[in-house]
């Protein structure tokens, strides 16, 4: 055992027993299965095991916000196929990171929340413990799986449960609830070290069945304007060798979703990114890659999808429930991407048809065009910038630093950096996901940063920000090279909106003129303002090259930006008009 206790029994003084206790066996048990780093916020039940965690090797992030740290913990999840942990206090402190657990789930993010929480036979009766609520009760409809520990002894097992349910089949969050009484449990330290579980294979590959990569194949074969769409299961899969042969073998083109982006370069000669309305309304066969059906790609029918029956779908998903989700799946392929796609591989032949350089040239061409179109908006070098020119200069930042991480969340911001920044290597765009929600930013950056050891780039609707811009003082206290942009329109979408009453601003408006480069001054790092493209490249690549924490604030155009972004439709609208008394 790494940590143990030794205690003198009373009977026989002159020997000593091994002892040790819960707090050990959970960091033993974390350490046994390769936990390395735990993010969270420290307190009551739970500061001693932050402590000890320290003592015992385990790094410990503290932030400034239950939600960060979940939102870190997920996406330390993405990046190493690993859970990442996340420790919270109880009652509040456990909801705040539930929101990241939930999040994590719906998103594919392997994570545990561990929470410490009050003592069961007074929260069963309800008699006022502190911070007393049922949490395993609310967490179980919100992730994978939720587990109890109420014996020191079971910790070995429960922790060995929480690694395996997050990351086999469909990866995802896991809560697991730990009393403050269970800390104190002293047992003998050989059944302690016995208990302990050391999980074999906890994402075990799942093999794709021969005829349905045959159906698949088959319908490859026949397609005249196949199209692959990659999503960031894709990415979390790893398999990025075998995807890009995939594609460059197959000669289909191909679409990445956000965080899927850099799987190949979007520079890549078979990318239709530049092409995707086109390749949406246009393909007859659709293969989908870790990519989901959902709202994020209309559903797969609507305007977007062209004629209603004018393409049928391959879906590559290890969970079979995903198939038919929203339209039929003419050939699901139903394994670990790795697996699946090495089965097709397999099937690619010197007899495969290739794609018809009818399709491929109305691809090429409709992204020359699109890309000539979008290069005059990027080279706007005008004060006040708008979205464009300020997304131009930071998309030469990638292309000359493409072992650099982005991350990127807002409205306006995100939307158009999605289309304009291009990515080179995977796993190297960071997003709001699959619910599109706000408040990644700060979580996301620290545990990009503390993962990789790679400089981050931050880009940040001023919106947005506002969820976790507190954990700018985590990220100078940790030192971390973190460079955070802020597009900064004095509002929600726009700075301009009013108040018609004339006695408040308005609801999506913020302090014009706001100096959020002062807030990062005021924890020791580096805050500058900048006004044009120019000044925001420069000052970029300065943050980048020193790898200080470093915010800047850019001024962007108050009236740039649209409401609710490229979702503008989903914003319902009323018809009805009050009359005034």
């Amino acid at each position: 055992m790494s940590s143990v206790a030794v205690l003198k029994t009373v009977e026989e003084p002159q020997t000593e027993q091994e002892l040790t206790d819960g707090f050990h066996l959970v960091i033993d048990a974390l350490k046994l299965n390769g936990i390395e780093t735990i993010y969270g916020v420290p307190g009551i039940p739970i500061t001693d095991l932050g402590r000890m965690c320290q003592e015992e090797g385990l790094r410990v992030i503290s932030f400034r916000h239950e939600q960060n740290a979940g939102n870190a913990a997920a996406i330390a999840g993405f990046l190493t196929k690993k859970p990442g942990i996340c420790l919270t206090v109880s009652a509040p402190g456990f909801l705040n990171g539930l929101t990241a657990l939930a999040n994590a789930t719906t998103n594919c993010f392997p994570m545990i929340l561990i929470s410490g929480s009050s003592e069961r036979e007074i929260v069963d009766l309800q008699q006022g413990d502190y911070e007393e609520m049922d949490q395993l009760a609310i967490a179980k409809p919100l992730c994978k799986a939720a587990f109890r520990v109420l014996h020191a002894e079971d910790i070995g097992i429960a922790v060995a449960r929480a690694i395996r349910a997050a990351v086999s089949g469909r990866p995802g969050g896991v809560y697991l609830d730990l009393p403050a009484k269970l800390f104190g449990q002293v047992v003998d330290a050989a059944k302690g070290e016995a208990s302990l579980v050391k999980v074999i294979d906890a994402a075990p590959e799942q093999i794709p069945a021969p005829h349905a990569v045959k159906r698949a194949l088959d319908l490859l074969k026949g397609a005249k304007k196949p199209l692959i769409i990659l999503g960031k299961g894709a990415a979390y899969a790893q398999a990025d060798d075998e995807i890009r042969e995939l594609v460059e073998k197959s000669g289909i083109p191909y679409i990445p979703m956000s965080m899927a982006k850099g799987l190949l370069p979007d520079n890549h000669e078979l990318s239709a990114g530049a092409a995707r309305s086109t390749v949406l309304k246009d393909s007859d066969v659709v293969l989908l890659v870790g990519a989901r059906l959902n709202w994020l790609l209309s559903h797969g029918k609507g305007k977007q999808w062209g004629e209603p029956g004018s393409k049928k779908f391959i879906q590559v998903d290890i969970e079979p429930r995903e198939m038919d989700s929203n339209v039929e799946i003419a050939a699901p392929l139903v394994g670990d991407i790795g697996s699946v796609v090495k089965a097709l591989l397999a099937g690619i032949d010197k007899s495969w048809p290739g794609v018809p350089s009818e399709w491929t040239s109305t691809i090429n061409a409709k992204k020359e065009a699109n890309i000539s179109k979008m290069a005059a908006k990027l080279g706007k070098n005008a004060a006040p910038m708008d979205f464009h020119g300020a997304l131009g200069a930071l998309k030469q930042v990638i292309k000359e630093r493409p072992d650099a991480i982005l991350v990127n969340e807002g409205a306006n911001t995100l939307d158009l950096a999605r289309g304009v920044i291009d990515m080179y290597k995977p796993r190297k765009r960071l997003d709001v996901g699959t619910w599109g929600v706000m408040g990644i930013g700060m979580g996301f950056a620290v545990a990009a940063a503390i993962e990789t050891g790679k400089p981050v780039l931050a880009v940040e609707g001023d919106s947005a920000f506002g969820f976790s811009g507190m954990e700018v003082e985590t990220i100078c206290r940790y030192n971390l090279p973190v460079c955070i942009v802020i597009f900064n329109n004095n509002g929600i979408y726009r700075g301009t909106d009013t108040d018609p009453t004339g006695r408040d601003p308005g609801t999506t408006v913020f302090v014009p003129g706001a100096r959020y480069d002062k807030m990062m001054e005021a924890f020791g790092g580096v805050g500058v303002n900048v006004t044009t493209p120019d000044e925001l490249k420069r000052a970029v690549d300065a943050a980048m090259d020193s790898g200080k924490p470093t915010l800047i604030n850019a001024e962007i155009d108050p009236a740039a930006g649209s409401e609710s972004g490229n979702i503008g439709s989903l914003n319902p609208q009323s018809v009805v008009k009050k009359k005034k008394a």
